[in-house]
């Protein structure tokens, strides 16, 4: 998820696109919140081991 919001956000820079701007900050701090969370030991998304 934080790769894909920081390919929206240089594509959204490059092209000038509003849009994709924003959904390319949302998914990168979304995806680093989820990825913090998951370090820490806290379940994410209602599971606690990923097997």
């Amino acid at each position: 998820m934080i790769v894909l919001g920081i390919i929206l956000l240089v594509i959204g820079f490059l092209t000038g696109i509003g849009i994709l701007w924003t959904i390319g900050i949302v998914l990168a701090v979304l995806g680093a919140i989820l990825w913090v969370l998951g370090s820490l030991g806290h379940a994410v998304g209602g599971r606690r081991h990923y097997w």
